[in-house]
């Protein structure tokens, strides 16, 4: 039964990615930023949907390292962003 939820939880990770790299290749935005950014969202999506109610298995208490690992991916996206902009106003 664990097995099938935790398959279940990568084939949805898996589908998610796979959508969004076509997804940004057919708008011609590819970039390992954004694909970072929608793959972090969709983990963290995919995270909340399969959440059981009543018992956390230790695989999934495993997943606060990796949304920690994400988060802090993001913030350093964010903050090298404001750093370009700012040096092209300054």
């Amino acid at each position: 039964m664990a097995t099938h939820r935790r398959q279940r939880f990568v084939h949805a990770q898996l589908a998610w990615m796979i959508a969004c790299v076509l997804g940004l290749a057919l708008l011609d935005a590819l970039s390992l930023e954004l694909f970072f950014v929608l793959s972090l969202i969709g983990f963290l999506i995919v995270t909340e949907l399969t959440a059981p109610l009543n018992v956390s298995p230790v695989w999934r208490r495993r997943l606060r390292w990796v949304i920690l690992a994400g988060l802090i991916g993001f913030a350093v996206i964010v903050v090298r962003r404001i750093l370009d902009i700012l040096s092209g106003v300054l």
